[in-house]
Order: structure tokens, then C-alpha cells, then sequence
């Protein structure tokens, strides 16, 4: 919804052109959102912001990859992700590997479906739980190939995850050949935005508590601990000189 919205309310030119995710809303909703003024609001936008942010940033770094010869995207806790369902002609030699659990990937496959959008043959869905299971092993059973590079993305997922399950996660995408990487998103922890606060303890409430934090220098630290060989945080200044 708050991609939607993105194309819904903002100027142009948009952060992120997804028109393929106004097709998985009802109608219902759409109208909804038409008519929110809520969008305007500090916190709609604040969110808005960082979700398309997060999602452009990730594909123009997986475009670079691209272009230096990567041929593998995992896509991890992909969600309504629809950068498979829009993508440009330089993705068509990717294998995209949508990972996910079980019951989100079927729930999105029945709206692809039900809006008759064509799933590309690019595209392989993995089921699985990336808190519980290894997720080594449960790619293990995908074509996805551990002895070439490989570009990862995991948006709005490392807070749902507990320290150590993020842990074996960097271990496994540091292990890929050189000119692997990663983009992820990550929470600092404690806000004082007393609205951040409420959404916060809304989704723990929901049984969806966010868990996991880190500040930039932590993070570094313990990716640089896992075997990557550079780290680089995309700073507000930066997002906002780009975007």
C-alpha cells in the first residue's frame, strides 16, 4: 500500500515507477487510497520514503552487478517485491530467485494469477523460513548455483530476525565467489518519534516484534567479521543527494 501510494500521490519523477503494484490491490483499496489525505501526514511519508528508497537503491545496485557480469538475484523475504513482474530488458539473463515464506509466496501468486501477470520464466520461488531453518540448506535445493556470484537483497527483514539467524545469514552471502553482494535494510533500535514508537509496538502486538538492531558501525563490524570485504552505508545525505 505505501508503494501504491507512491504512485498514487507523489511527483514526479517517482523514486520507484511501480505500476505493476498498483495491479495487485483491489479495487477497494485503491479507492481507499485515493482518497487518504494520510499520505501527507509526517509518518505516512517518513515511511513511504524509506520502503521505495530501500527497493530503488537495491535495483540500481543489482543493475550494476549486472553489468559486471552477476547473473544470480535471491531475493530474500521478497514479500510483494515486483521487480521481477516490471523488469528491464538487462534482467532477462538473470535467474531471480524470489524467497519467501511458504504461505506469503503462495497468497502473492494467487494475486499474479488472479490480475493475469505473467510470471517470467526468469523466476524461482523458494519456500522458506529464514528464522528457523538453514538457509543454506534450504537453497540448496533451488538451482541456485553456490560457485558463481550471486546478488543478494534482504529489505525490511534483518529486524524480524534474532542475532543469531542474521549472523548465519551474512556467514552464507559472504561465502559466494567475489562479485557477490548484498543490499540490506537495517533498524539502529530505540526511537524517541513517539510515532515510530506506536508503529513499533503495533507490529509487536501483530506477533511481528522487530528484534534485531544495529548501529552502522556495528553492523560493519560484524559484516566485515562474516567475510565480505567492504562495507558501505548509504547515508541520508547521500539517499537524498541521489534521490
Amino acid at each position: 500500500m505505501l508503494r501504491a501510494m507512491h504512485q498514487l500521490h507523489d511527483g514526479s519523477p517517482k523514486i520507484l515507477n511501480d505500476p505493476v503494484i498498483l495491479q495487485l490491490l483491489d479495487q477497494a483499496t485503491l479507492d481507499k487510497l485515493n482518497l487518504d489525505l494520510s499520505w501527507r501526514d509526517a509518518l505516512p511519508t517518513a515511511l513511504r520514503s524509506h520502503v521505495v528508497l530501500r527497493s530503488r537503491y537495491a535495483e540500481d545496485c543489482l543493475r550494476d552487478a549486472v553489468a559486471r557480469g552477476v547473473r544470480q538475484y535471491v531475493s530474500l523475504g521478497c514479500g510483494l517485491d515486483t521487480f521481477a513482474y516490471r523488469q528491464p530488458p538487462w534482467a532477462s539473463a538473470v535467474h531471480i530467485f524470489e524467497v519467501d515464506h511458504a504461505a506469503s509466496q503462495r497468497a502473492k501468486i494467487e494475486r499474479l494469477r488472479a490480475r493475469a501477470i505473467q510470471i517470467p520464466p526468469n523466476v524461482e520461488f523458494v519456500a522458506a523460513d529464514l528464522e528457523s531453518a538453514s538457509l543454506r540448506d534450504t537453497l540448496s535445493r533451488s538451482n541456485l548455483n553456490f560457485r558463481e556470484p550471486a546478488f543478494f537483497s534482504c529489505l525490511g527483514v534483518l529486524v524480524y530476525l534474532a542475532e543469531e539467524a542474521a549472523r548465519a545469514m551474512f556467514g552464507l552471502i559472504a561465502s559466494f565467489p567475489k562479485g557477490s553482494e548484498v543490499v540490506l535494510s537495517f533498524w539502529q533500535g530505540e526511537d524517541n518519534n513517539s510515532a515510530v514508537k506506536t508503529l513499533v509496538d503495533a507490529l509487536a502486538t501483530a506477533g511481528e516484534p522487530w528484534r534485531t538492531y544495529h548501529s552502522p558501525e556495528e553492523l560493519t563490524q560484524q559484516l566485515l567479521e562474516s567475510g565480505f570485504s567492504e562495507v558501505k552505508v548509504l547515508s541520508p545525505q547521500e539517499a537524498k543527494e541521489r534521490y
